[in-house]
């Protein structure tokens, strides 16, 4: 498993062809590696708008880019994908799949830090049959706030990509996709002190 601390080199060059019009590819190969306990602040190479649609990026590692939803089912509903085009979970290498892991569970407690909401779904679709939309392996980090203490009886969370989904807010997004990145380096860092990583 590679070190989540280590960046190294990224390699533009692994995805295949067919990746061309993948947009999750196209979010990996525009925004470089940094290291997740350092993320950059306020950085050129975090501008979201280098992308149409925008791209939120949260963590971008050498084999891993984890960014905002654009059609959230929840205020922090993330998306982790490996870097390298890879339609399904099966096609992804032993590493990646470790690296996947990892960052799962980190990401995990930086999403309930970040938006203070301490349930959440990790989803992750294989094929169009299951409703995987794009075809480049990822997974679903979707936030899932209390309903019933806001007095909404009537409304209820949707699973697996079904429900009422509007249009990510460009402001809101870059204030969480920062809020989020600095909680990612805060999870990494108390997880080095216990030597958990």
């Amino acid at each position: 498993m590679t070190d989540p601390k280590i960046v190294q080199p990224f390699d533009p060059g692994t995805s295949p062809p067919d990746s061309e019009s993948c947009p999750f590819c196209n979010i990996s190969n525009s925004f470089i590696p940094y290291d997740p306990e350092h993320p950059p602040s306020k950085s050129p190479a975090l501008d979201p708008f280098k992308l149409a649609p925008p791209a939120f990026v949260v963590l971008s590692t050498p084999t891993l880019v984890a960014f905002l939803d654009i059609l959230p089912l929840s205020a922090g509903h993330l998306l982790l994908c490996p870097r390298s085009h890879r339609p399904k979970l099966t096609d992804v290498t032993p590493s990646e799949a470790a690296e996947l892991g990892v960052y799962l569970r980190v990401l995990s407690a930086a999403l309930v830090r970040a938006t203070g909401v301490p349930d959440w779904n990790v989803v992750q679709n294989n094929g169009a049959a299951a409703a995987q939309v794009v075809n480049h392996v990822h997974y679903h980090l979707i936030p899932r706030p209390e309903i019933r203490a806001s007095g909404r009886f009537r409304e209820s969370f949707t699973m697996f990509g079904r429900g009422t989904r509007e249009e990510l807010d460009d402001e809101e997004a870059e204030a969480l996709a920062e809020k989020l990145r600095l909680s990612i380096a805060l999870v990494l860092e108390e997880e080095s002190r216990k030597g958990r990583l």
